[in-house]
Parts: structure tokens; sequence; C-alpha cells
């Protein structure tokens, strides 16, 4: 007894060095900061480890030149709060208007002080529970039989506190910077830690390795005070109005693009990194050459004793020497804190920097650990919005219904509909919704059909690479058929090398819908819910199977998709051959008229009419109806004959002239078909 007591203290005195929360979060970032507010709303225990002082503290250093590229677009034209958010690529969801970015800056492309002041209101206003200064140093997991997901998570931090947890949520973003090691990269200056200062440049010649945002942006600061500036890559330079991909070159930052083509010294050259060497001479001078240059050579005995390229040809591109090299390649995901157990492990090819992770944002090596925000970009690299606030505000939300659904029994949330609304539904979304519109091709609206398709339930916003598992992910039933709403653009409108202002490059019309480039919507029906085999073999390029009938919404210039010939009546129509059913709104008169001559009707006659529900007549009503065409002229005169006016049969015919039921001779009631 004496020894089991003994060891029941140890346990506990074990157990008590670890401060338990249900949910752990890395990072106290945009994505992190997010998903604790989602956190907050449900009430469930989390904690948000921040290792600096203040949120954001990316922000605090990031871009170096302070000018963000994420537009904050203050006026629409609309008020719609939903739509609006299209155009602010800045705000965090919350349910506190105060908490839009357009309240804190008025420019269009803000200062990054002001996203560090926004984050740190966001956190304080909204009453976060974030942990500051605690610097995660080590993660690791503990199988357990009665944990969440068959093991906890052991977090250790800076001062050797342990923390453990259910579920671990990272969201620490990419801060490592990108460093290519070749022969003479010491003398590399880090676009983190290269002077701001302009002047600092004044009469200097330059080389920037590096063709993105940042590399355009170094070139940017100095472009008025050097000599020249020359830019290495080892690809092409990616202009984002061509990709559609708000990662790529933004327009804010080529200067540098004016200054090569118009032939005004600054100039780019595509060549691999790893093959360069640099030598510095004795006047300290950078001189550009190739590693194989050097290879068995001595580099201590001096330039005079190294072949450059110059000296076998004579005009090679780089041969004149810089006085600064800098290097901007970007930041990659930090491994190291990461015990083996977790297996968390770098991608492949283009998404090395970035951990391996599932379409529901989970890491492919361990249950229960899901990556937001930034590194979680791998799901949609170069496709769409993911790596930024405006792109993974909604997919932090989509992880957070997840987790709702497996730990909690809260279903994925739903609305149901009749049928009759079908189409009315899907045209307020996709002229509405901001999740769809910035999460293009990655999270889609599924419509699941209930009780005979004569009603629907409406799931938002749902990651389509998990579409397979819809049963399980959200907890509802999928009992037959469904519909997938997706933003798209073109098949082959997207690219570096494609010319996306070429003549007659929109389409109009909208029995060629299928050929729109732009962005637009697209509905994908299934008679039953895609397979996990069906979703791996889907079409390269395609987001989702081939369905049994898709459709197409041609795009539209003011992205405005409520035009009756163009968008709805195409659209109604499909939804209509999909379901074979009629989902046209009709008047009272004629739903009269169907219950005396049809063997079914239409769902808004039995929905609306038969329940006695619906459009209220009136005779201005009726007046406009009938010089639509959309009612026959049944006069009661010629059928009931003259009355009195104050005589019973007088205050009858009033009464049906009033609500305008039409009245049709008996035998031909008798004799109607089947319309």
């Amino acid at each position: 007894l004496g020894l089991a007591l003994y060891t029941s203290s140890l346990c506990a005195a074990s157990d008590a060095t670890f401060l338990y929360h249900d949910y752990c979060i890395i990072g106290a970032g945009p994505s992190g900061l997010q998903a604790a507010y989602f956190l907050e709303q449900a009430g469930r225990d989390y904690v948000v480890f921040e290792r600096s002082h203040a949120p954001g503290s990316f922000f605090a250093l990031y871009p170096r030149h302070r000018k963000l590229i994420s537009i904050n677009k203050r006026y629409t034209g609309k008020s719609n709060s939903e739509f609006n958010l299209r155009h602010d690529w800045n705000s965090l969801l919350s349910h506190d208007r105060r908490l839009l970015f357009q309240r804190y800056s008025h420019d269009f492309f803000p200062d990054a002080d002001t996203m560090v002041r926004y984050l740190e209101d966001f956190a304080s206003l909204l009453k976060l529970q974030v942990q500051y200064n605690t610097a995660i140093v080590h993660v690791t997991l503990e199988k357990d039989g009665q944990a969440w997901n068959g093991h906890y998570f052991f977090l250790t931090d800076q001062d050797r506190q342990n923390y453990k947890c259910s579920s671990l949520l990272v969201a620490t973003g990419t801060w490592v910077p990108n460093v290519v090691n070749f022969p003479g990269s010491e003398y590399v200056e880090g676009y983190e830690t290269v002077s701001i200062n302009p002047e600092d440049f004044a009469g200097q010649t330059v080389l920037i390795l590096g063709r993105g945002n940042s590399a355009f942006e170094t070139a940017e600061n100095i472009l008025g005070v050097t000599n020249f500036i020359h830019m290495v890559s080892r690809s092409r330079v990616r202009l984002s109005w061509a990709t559609h991909y708000v990662g790529d070159l933004r327009a804010i930052n080529n200067g540098l693009l004016d200054t090569y083509q118009l032939k005004s010294l600054d100039g780019l050259l595509e060549g691999d990194l790893e093959d360069l060497a640099i030598v510095k001479d004795k006047k300290g001078k950078l001189h550009i050459t190739l590693r194989f240059y050097l290879e068995n050579r001595n580099t201590s005995a001096g330039i005079d004793s190294i072949t450059l390229p110059q000296d076998e040809l004579d005009n090679f591109a780089t041969r004149a020497p810089y006085d600064r090299v800098i290097r901007c390649l970007g930041w990659k995901f930090d491994f190291s804190i990461y015990n083996r157990s977790l297996r968390m492990m770098p991608g492949k090819g283009n998404i090395k920097k970035y951990p391996q992770i599932k379409p529901n944002y989970e890491s492919r090596g361990t249950r229960g650990l899901f990556v937001l925000g930034t590194a979680s970009h791998s799901v949609d690299f170069r496709k769409s919005a993911g790596g930024f606030i405006h792109g993974f505000r909604y997919t932090t939300r989509a992880v957070h219904r997840l987790l709702e659904n497996r730990h909690h029994g809260v279903p994925w949330p739903s609305t149901v509909y009749p049928i009759t609304q079908l189409t009315n539904s899907i045209i307020k979304r996709v002229n509405e919704a901001s999740g769809l519109y910035q999460m293009f091709s990655v999270l889609a609206d599924i419509i699941l059909l209930r009780d005979n398709a004569t009603a629907f339930e409406y799931l938002e916003e749902y990651p389509v690479g998990v579409l397979a598992e819809l049963e399980m992910q959200t907890g509802r039933k999928v009992p037959s058929g469904l519909f997938v709403i997706i933003m798209e653009y073109g098949r082959n409108f997207s690219g570096a090398d494609k010319d996306v202002f070429y003549y007659n490059r929109a389409v109009g019309e909208a029995q060629h819908a299928w050929q729109s480039n732009f962005l637009h919507p697209v509905i994908y029906y299934y008679k039953r819910l895609p397979t996990e085999h069906e979703m791996r073999l889907r079409p390269p390029d395609w987001p989702l199977p081939r369905p049994d009938a898709i459709h197409h919404i041609v795009e539209d210039f003011l992205t405005d998709w409520t035009a009756p010939n163009a968008h709805i009546l195409p659209l109604r129509r499909f939804l209509e051959n999909c379901l074979s059913t009629d989902l046209r709104n009709f008047f009272a008169e004629s739903c009269f008229l169907f219950a005396f001559t049809r063997q079914k009707l239409p769902p808004f006659c039995r929905q609306g009419y038969m329940r006695m529900q619906g459009l209220v007549g009136s005779e201005g009503l009726r007046r406009r109806a009938l010089e639509a065409g959309l009612l026959e002229d049944y006069t009661l005169t010629d059928f009931l004959g003259s009355r009195p006016p104050d005589s019973h049969e007088g205050s009858q015919d009033r009464l049906l002239r009033d609500h305008v039921i039409p009245v049709r001779p008996l035998q031909h009631l008798v004799n109607a078909k089947d319309e």
C-alpha cells in the first residue's frame, strides 16, 4: 500500500509539472489569432504561445520597407459586409465591426506598423488567451489511449516550463530565411539585415539574388540611386496579373522591369544560384564566376589566379564587378523544434519550404496536429490565396469547424431550405461570399439534396480536397445527390507566359460560358458522393473529379452574376435538368390552373400555393402580369353574365375578380391533359 501511494504521488507530481489545455496554438500572428478567436467564441480551453512581447512579431520587421502589398479597398459601392471582404485583404474575421482594417488605415497599400497595431487590438479587444514572451523550443508526443487523437502533445518553452495539449495548432508561419550556400556566399547580405536607407547605395552597383516581391521591393527602394541593379534567379519573373496568384510579383514593386526593358542599365538574368561563386578582389569589389572554375583551386590565393567567365567569353553578362550582393530568397518553415516522433516532414519540389499536410490542413504524419496560415500554403501553392490573410482567415475557420465536429460533436453549420430556393441560394452566395471568391478552387459550398429533392441542406466553404470524407468531417449525411459550387479561372488563362490582355479575352454569351477566362462560378453535380479513389484520379488541374453534370456561369466584367438571361436563367435550367423538376415561381392563378390540369404540381405550387403561402395578388400586379404575358386574360363577365352591382351574384363577381381566380369551362378542365 505504501509503495502504491508513493508511486501515485510521483505520478501526480509529474502531471503537475505540465500545464494542460485542450488546444495549444504556437504563434500569435494573424492565423494564430484567428484560430484563437473561433476557439474563444466556442468556449473551448486553449492557449496561444507567442515568443515576442506582442502579436504579429513578423510584421514588426517585415516587409523591410514597411509597405504591405495586401490591398485595403475602403469603397466598393456596396454596403454588404461579406461582399466588401472580397476587397479587404487585411481584416481578420470577427463579430466586432471596430476590427475592420479600414478603420485603421486609409491607404490602399497600408503600412506594416498599422498591421502590428491592428493585431494588438484584435487580441486585446476580443480578450484572446495569448501567453507572450513564451518561445516553444521543443515539441514531442506521447501515446495515450485516453487522448482525443491517441496521444498528447508535450511542449517545452525557453524557461523549461512544460505544457500538455490534446490538439496542436501550428501558426508560426514561414520565417526562417532561405539561404543558398556557394563559394563566396559569406559576402552576401541578407534581406533581413540589409540597410533600407537608399543613400547607403548611392553610386553603387548591386546584384540581387531572387525574383520575388522582397527582391523587387528592395530594388524599388534603391532604383534611383544605384549605378545599376542586376537580378538573378533560377526562374523567369512571374507577374501576378498573368498568373492570378497574389504571391507573384505585384505591380507596386515592378519598376525594375521598366528600367530593364527600356534599356536603362538594370537587368534580369536566369541561372541556378548553386552554380554561382563570388570572388572578392583587393579593392573590395565582388566578381561573379561559376563554381566549376573554382574546383581544385585555392580561392585565398587571390583573384588573379582564378579563371573568370569573361576570360573565355568576353561579353559575359555579369562581367562587371559589384559593390554589394543582396539575398532576397524568401522564407521557409522552422522544423527544428519538432521531435522526430511528430514526423513533421518538408514537402517536395517547389513546396519543400512547407510541412507536409493533408487537404484538411492536418499533418500527414501526426493526427491532431494542424498547420494554419502561411505555413499551410502547400495545399494551394501558386493556385489560390491560402498563404495570405485574405485566404487563410477562411481556411482557419474551416479547420475550426472540422475540430468542432471531431472533438465536440458539433456538426458543420448548415441551413435547410425548400428546393424552390435553390437557384436564389446559389445566386446569393456567388455574388456575396468572400471565402469562395478568395479561396477559389479550394473552398466550395456544398448543397446536399434532402427528402427526394424537395429540400436541400446548404454547407458553406468546405475544403474540396476532402470532399470524399464529407460525412465524417462534417457530421452531415449525404443520402442522395449533391451540388458543389466553386469559383474558377479559365483552364488555360493563367501562367507566367500567358498574355492575359489579348483581344477578345472575355466571354459574354451564356452559351460559351464554359470558355470563360476570368474568375467565375462553376457548379458540379454528383448523383452520389465521390470516393477517395475518384478524387485521386481526377483530371490534372481539376479541383474535383468528373461530375455527372457541370455548369459554368458566364464570367462578368462587374463580377455581378445577377443578369436574368445571361446568369440566372441558364443556371435554373441546369438545376432543373439535374433534378428533373420545375424550379420556376408561379402566380397563384397559375398554381390554381395546374391543380386542375396536371397530375404533378411544380414544387413552388406544392410548397407555397397549396399551403396557402406565396405572393398576395392585387389588381395592379395582375395588370402587369397580363402585360408581360405571364397570365392569360380570363374575363369573368361573359361567363357569369351581367349582374346588378348590389346583388349577391355581383358581390361574388367582385370577389372573384379581386382575387384573380381564372375561371375556365368545366369541360375544358375535365379534358385537360398533364402538361
